[in-house]
């Protein structure tokens, strides 16, 4: 199978590269753009795939109220084109998408399931649920999967923008305190845990939109916590409100999904976020182990 791959160099994509092999065919910038539908026309008539996987996104939500443009552009545009190639050759497409779809129901405490009705509070959010919909309304064979706060790997070495476990340990090291919002409550996800969920859910051809998240709830405060804990670290981390912490963009009060219907497909429950945090931490000292050799 020849599996044609936006955004190889992030941490979604570097590990489906791990794991796919040389099945991947990789789709970068500057050749590929999801700005630019000539262009993505063209890498993938090249590429001639039996599937494509799209890992690639604008998630820079706070700049999105700034540049919403680029962020529908990119966000819902792009995705509508990798929908509409695939659907004209009737190829499956694999699109990511984000639990910030949800948040406008400010009293919700149970996990949304793939029937509940989103809300988005930002314009990255809105962005993400356009690109959704016509994803789903344009591809048949589509797999449109909902994550949230994806940490990968391949942050250690710089890829992407990073993620919220390494800015925890920079600034653990660097400052005596540390402020992190405790009224978003969410599942951090690895994406390891979410390639393999990804591969299995893709050989049952049960298309659809599919949650897929690590099991469990946190905030992102007590995730802080929990990280700079199993680091050995000991800086303190001082709870906030989303109002005192001042973002940009709105983000959901709680966005934890429900991953019955994937665990059903896939015939197996997620991992718990501790157990892949844990996992994370142990191959992070693994892969800067041999960074620290060469440079002595």
């Amino acid at each position: 199978m020849r599996i044609a791959l936006t955004g190889p160099t992030g941490q979604l994509g570097t590990d489906f590269c791990a794991a796919l092999g040389a099945a991947v065919i990789p789709l970068s910038r500057p050749d590929f753009d999801l700005t630019d539908d000539v262009a993505i026309r063209y890498c993938l008539d090249a590429a001639q795939p039996d599937l494509v996987v799209n890992t690639a996104a604008y998630n820079l939500v706070d700049r999105a109220e700034d540049e919403p443009e680029l962020a529908f552009r990119v966000n819902s545009l792009g995705p509508r084109t990798l929908a509409t190639w695939c659907a004209d050759r009737s190829i499956p497409l694999v699109h990511f998408s984000s639990d910030y779809v949800f948040g406008l129901d400010v009293d919700r405490l149970v996990p949304y399931s793939e029937e509940d009705a989103p809300g988005p509070l930002s314009v990255y959010a809105a962005s993400k649920l356009q690109g959704e919909y016509f994803v789903r309304s344009l591809c048949p064979q589509h797999f449109v999967i909902r994550t949230c706060g994806l940490f990968g790997i391949a942050a250690v070495r710089g890829a992407g923008k990073g993620n919220f476990i390494e800015t925890m340990l920079r600034l653990g090291t660097a400052r005596d305190e540390l402020t992190v919002v405790n009224d978003q409550h969410c599942t951090p996800t690895s994406t390891a845990d979410l390639v393999s969920a990804t591969i299995e859910l893709i050989q049952t051809s049960q298309f659809g939109l599919y949650h897929a998240t690590n099991s469990g709830a946190t905030t992102w405060c007590e995730f802080a916590t929990e990280t700079l804990r199993r680091s050995g670290l000991t800086t303190p981390v001082r709870p906030v409100s989303s109002d005192q912490f001042g973002a940009k963009a709105r983000r959901p009060g709680y966005s934890v999904l429900n991953s019955g219907k994937l665990e059903s497909a896939i015939g197996r429950p997620m991992p718990g976020w501790q157990n892949a945090l844990e996992r994370y931490l142990d191959e992070r000292t693994r892969v800067q182990q041999p960074e620290s050799r060469a440079a002595n």
